[in-house]
């Protein structure tokens, strides 16, 4: 007798970086902050629709963020937590995968190391090849680079260089996923 095994059929995911692509951040002399209250987590226009345009073409959305600020006892893990549950309630998002270490710890979770991508691709099944990051720093666009993603940033003009030439360029998340989805011929 022959067992016939059913194969998981991969999905893709746009994976979102937080600060600067869902909620604003603060720039100081160039470089951006991460808000630290839950006041000051505020999302950007138009980022629900975006998000609920992506979900309606079929893509997952999990974000994945570097919240080093955690590791540095600048805010406590409960106020993290406060913003992500915000965050859920108001934005369509399927995961969220954060990386709470300090710069200089050496983690393997820390954009631009691909870890929070590759641990979040092998749970949800994800296709690399037609998935995409979305980022608006550097360290995204290496980060989804290394895990084999199709990469976007959007371009806050912050004082930093980019290391590797993304794959598209935008201004904001609702741009990015209109490129996106018109260059796929799903909008």
């Amino acid at each position: 007798m022959t067992r016939h095994v059913r194969k998981r059929r991969k999905r893709r995911a746009v994976f979102l970086d937080r600060d600067g692509v869902i909620n604003r951040s603060a720039v100081r002399n160039g470089k951006p902050y991460a808000p630290r209250t839950l006041a000051g987590f505020r999302l950007l226009p138009g980022v629900g629709e975006a998000v609920a345009d992506l979900k309606a073409a079929g893509y997952l959305v999990i974000v994945v963020t570097n919240q080093p600020d955690v590791g540095h006892g600048l805010i406590p893990q409960a106020m993290l937590d406060a913003m992500h549950a915000r965050l859920r309630q108001k934005v369509a998002v399927d995961d969220i995968y954060v990386c709470p270490h300090r710069q200089d710890e050496g983690c393997s979770c820390r954009k631009p190391k691909p870890g929070l991508l590759r641990r979040a691709m092998a749970r949800w099944g994800v296709e690399p090849g037609g998935s995409i990051m979305i980022g608006d720093r550097w360290n995204d666009v290496v980060a989804g680079k290394k895990a084999g993603l199709y990469t976007a940033f959007i371009n806050r003009k912050y004082a930093e260089a980019l290391v590797e030439v993304p794959d598209m360029t935008a201004r904001s998340l609702p741009h990015a996923v209109a490129q996106i989805l018109n260059r796929r011929g799903e909008s």
